[in-house]
Formats: structure tokens, sequence, C-alpha cells
């Protein structure tokens, strides 16, 4: 980790990676704004990085880029390490399950593969 940093974000195989590809540049540099907020601040504002109620553990980055609303799911690992699972873009108020459960069988290969 950097001096500066209290935790570090982390990918778990490619399921991030490949969502962020797909993304236009001005969203990949706001998606790595939001990551460095979330790296260097202690307490970070729900605007940004939020637990899911209900999810045991599984967290929603949140990024915003003029009308592009974006969600990363995450989760902790060993305290100060992020790992970021999987994004999608959001178009309705609620979380759609299908993403949530989507994130929480990710979640559950990341510690059957440790």
């Amino acid at each position: 980790m950097r001096a500066n940093q209290v935790r570090e974000i982390v990918y778990f195989k490619n399921y991030f990676l490949d969502f962020f590809k797909k993304q236009q540049q001005k969203i990949q540099k706001k998606i790595y704004w939001t990551f460095q907020v979330i790296e260097e601040h202690e307490n970070v504002p729900e605007t940004y990085f939020k637990h899911l109620e209900g999810t045991d553990g599984l967290y929603e980055i949140r990024v915003q880029a003029g009308s592009d609303i974006i969600r990363i799911f995450c989760f902790f690992d060993k305290g100060k390490i992020v790992v970021a699972i999987n994004g999608f873009q959001k178009k309705t108020q609620k979380t759609p399950f299908k993403e949530i459960d989507k994130a929480l069988k990710i979640r559950k290969e990341y510690y059957e593969n440790k």
C-alpha cells in the first residue's frame, strides 16, 4: 500500500476488469477517482461507498458521471483490503436482485479459492 492509503482495492479474477473495460473513458476516470477516495480517506461518505443492508458484508462503490450511475460490488478481506468483484449500470431506484445474487456468488467463489 502507498503511504497515504488507509485501505487497498484489489480485483478478483476478471469480473470487475471486464466490466470496467466496457465503460466510456469519462466513466473509467470517475471510477479511478472514486477508488482513490475510498483508498485514501478513513471515513468515506455514503455518496461513494455504502454497505448493502441484508447482504452480510456486501458493499457498493457508487459512481456517478453525469447521468450515468454505476455500482460496483465489493467486500472486505483481512480488514483493510476491499475486493471489487462486479459492476453494473444502475437504471432503476432499487438495486436489481440478480446483480446482488451475482455478487454474492462471486464472493463465495473468492473464499472457496483462497
